[in-house]
């Protein structure tokens, strides 16, 4: 049989409903309106596959006894276990520093509604309408080039904006004096895999080249990303010279990144010995690549972070919440344990007790002292990195 036979004997009525919204938006003139259909299917196909597992796990623990006093305690020792997790990672001057004073609103209404830092709007970083980025910083920011954050929005790889996420954090770095890029990328089923991933390399590669125009400094560019963000900041952050990524790229453009924080991100493409990995991988294979593991193994394992860490990575900062019912924190411990064993650089790990997955959208104080903590770990990678090249000036 022909594969177009085999597809359609196999297909399920997702497989249908992704090929029909894919189809409509190759139609020429009305086309480019069709695409959100598109998007809203995939996500429609994740949700019938990770909700209801999701909602069991989260409704378990409502129901359990205690629950309320639990979740007191767990939100009360935050900043303690942040500190716990730093020590050793940052220095002592800056963890017996003053924290900042946990906001009361969610962060995502704050984003909504306020963005103070925000200093330009859709900044093209490449040839695609969809590859544009927004320059988050103070407007006093002072004469000398600030170091640079590239935040990766998540979304299940099938929306692919920022949309109020990453504020926590984009805004604590730019009110230390930071320039911070919010980028938004090509997203599934219209754009498969590895679309996503040369998006954000092209960004990174573009930052290199023309960040000092926002006051960046072009010498040190760090990466962070929530969700998927997360797996596609800690896959750029692991393969700056790989070449399947770098078919977009100006020659001899540099796209190597000096942090990364992943932020409850997917670090394992591969793994399906448990329900909740194999139904991940089967939407994989559906929606984001279109390619069946079996038949191509090697996509799968050259997209999974934790099959690519080496000696050499750049400096991590891996923050995941203890409840996470969608990427659950065995993901974040493993991926760390295998960097902590390979890797010659930092490796910092920060466990949120009782959060769950998108809590810094929702839940301020979290939100709060892990934007925090992500910026000592950011900065002392950059005192670091200074005073590192300062001497090899002298």
């Amino acid at each position: 049989m022909t594969p177009c036979v085999k597809w359609l004997l196999r297909a399920g009525p997702a497989d249908y409903m992704l090929a029909l919204s894919e189809a409509g938006a190759s139609l020429p003139v009305v086309g480019k309106r069709l695409e959100p259909l598109g998007a809203l299917t995939a996500m429609s196909v994740w949700g019938a596959r990770h909700a209801p597992q999701a909602l069991s796990t989260m409704t378990t623990n409502l129901l359990k006894p205690g629950t309320g006093d639990d979740r007191r305690r767990d939100r009360e020792s935050t900043q303690e276990v942040s500190l716990a997790a730093l020590r050793g990672v940052v220095s002592a001057a800056d963890l017996d520093a003053e924290w900042p004073t946990a906001e009361r609103t969610p962060p995502i209404w704050d984003a909504m509604r306020q963005r103070r830092y925000l200093y330009r709007r859709a900044v093209h970083y490449g040839n695609s309408p969809a590859q544009v980025l927004d320059v988050w910083r103070r407007k006093d920011l002072p004469a000398q080039p600030a170091p640079v954050l590239i935040f990766v929005p998540g979304g299940a790889w099938v929306h692919g904006r920022c949309m109020g996420q990453g504020s926590a954090l984009m805004s604590r770095l730019a009110e230390q004096g930071w320039v911070c890029l919010a980028i938004d990328y090509r997203v599934a089923p219209h754009h498969r895999w590895p679309r996503h991933i040369t998006d954000v390399k092209t960004a990174i590669a573009w930052a290199r080249a023309n960040v000092d125009k926002f006051g960046g400094d072009r010498n040190f560019v760090a990466v962070a990303g929530c969700s998927a963000g997360g797996h596609l900041s800690a896959l750029a952050g692991l393969t700056p010279d790989d070449p399947a990524h770098r078919a977009e790229l100006p020659e001899g453009a540099d796209s190597s990144v000096d942090a990364v924080v992943g932020i409850y991100g997917r670090y394992d493409w591969e793994d399906r010995s448990t329900p909740e990995r194999d139904r991940f991988v089967d939407f994989l294979e559906r929606v984001v690549v279109r390619k069946s593991i079996t038949r191509h193994p090697e996509v799968f394992r050259d997209a999974s972070p934790i099959a690519r860490v080496h000696r050499n990575a750049p400096p991590f900062l891996v923050i995941h919440g203890s409840k996470d019912s969608v990427i659950p924190v065995e993901q974040a411990r493993s991926f760390v344990e295998r960097l902590r064993a390979a890797s010659h650089s930092l490796v910092g790990y920060l466990e949120l007790p009782g959060a769950g997955h998108g809590y810094d959208l929702v839940d301020a104080q979290r939100a709060g002292a892990a934007a925090h903590a992500a910026s000592l770990f950011l900065n002392q990678v950059y005192r670091t990195k200074s005073q590192i090249a300062a001497k090899e000036v002298i």
